[in-house]
């Protein structure tokens, strides 16, 4: 099965994108697109799953329970500032609404219901690595945060930069050495014409391979290393869904790259 998944024509709720944990043959991550018209409803439950809904474009309201939050997102394309984000427990009704035309991001992991409905502004920028190797990263739900099991975030890596990188792994469940936890890669690309390159690989190389992705793709990283290419001219902005046994992002470079960062 390839690691890539690619976008489809928007079903009748919206849909252009589902991974669930048995579509990916893993245990913890979901994820899942909407593309909504003016107007537009999405409804929802999420059983045994928390939620994470992150408005990629567009504005939308979106109702949870007794909650009510309007006019929320706002922007034109996932390259203009930060998400708004919307955090919803397991087990709650829950609507979108779009204002305007609008594209959410639903991610998933699982809950007990814990915790109450709370909107998310990932205002504040993280500059990561120096040179072509830098990147710009805004979390949405880090592992300081409150929630059960997800932790997301999104970045963006200019044209002609690395991103991930040197390659890093979470794939054993050893804290605190390291934790086991499932990645999603939503991919953006501006323009969208352009392309990325993402290579998935194990130190044993059970899983090697190598993606070209386009606008909209999601790469799955159920286990291994996982650094991402932008080409020269195009910018790539990607937004990543983990979870696993424990909530938190402990990581371990591939030995034979980790020199880069300790130069």
């Amino acid at each position: 099965m390839s690691l890539r998944v690619r976008p489809h024509p928007p079903s009748a709720d919206g849909t252009v994108l589902d991974i669930t944990p048995a579509s990916a043959g893993w245990d913890y991550v979901g994820f899942r697109v909407v593309r909504l018209a003016a107007g537009q409803e999405y409804t929802h439950r999420e059983d045994g799953r928390e939620a994470c809904l992150v408005v990629l474009t567009g504005t939308v309201n979106v109702t949870a329970g007794d909650a009510h939050f309007a006019g929320l997102g706002g922007r034109a394309t996932v390259f203009d500032g930060a998400a708004t984000s919307v955090y919803l427990p397991a087990g709650l009704d829950y609507a979108i609404g779009a204002v305007g035309d609008a594209e959410v991001a639903i991610c998933t992991a699982p809950g007990t219901g814990a915790g109450q409905p709370r909107v998310i502004r990932s205002d504040q920028v993280e500059v990561r690595g120096q040179g072509t190797n830098t990147r710009h990263v805004r979390n949405i739900l880090s592992d300081a945060d409150a929630a059960e099991s997800l932790l997301v975030v999104e970045v963006v890596t200019p044209g002609g930069h690395w991103s991930s990188y040197p390659p890093h792994k979470h794939d054993r469940d050893a804290f605190p050495d390291e934790t086991f936890l499932e990645e999603t890669y939503y991919h953006r690309l501006s323009p969208p014409q352009g392309f990325a390159f993402q290579r998935v690989y194990t130190d044993s190389r059970d899983i090697d391979e190598t993606v070209a992705v386009e606008d909209g793709d999601v790469v799955m990283v159920p286990r291994g290393y996982h650094p991402v290419g932008a080409p020269h001219g195009y910018d790539l902005y990607y937004l990543n869904v983990m979870a696993g046994p424990r909530r938190n992002w402990v990581f371990r470079n591939d030995p034979a790259h980790d020199w880069i960062v300790r130069q």
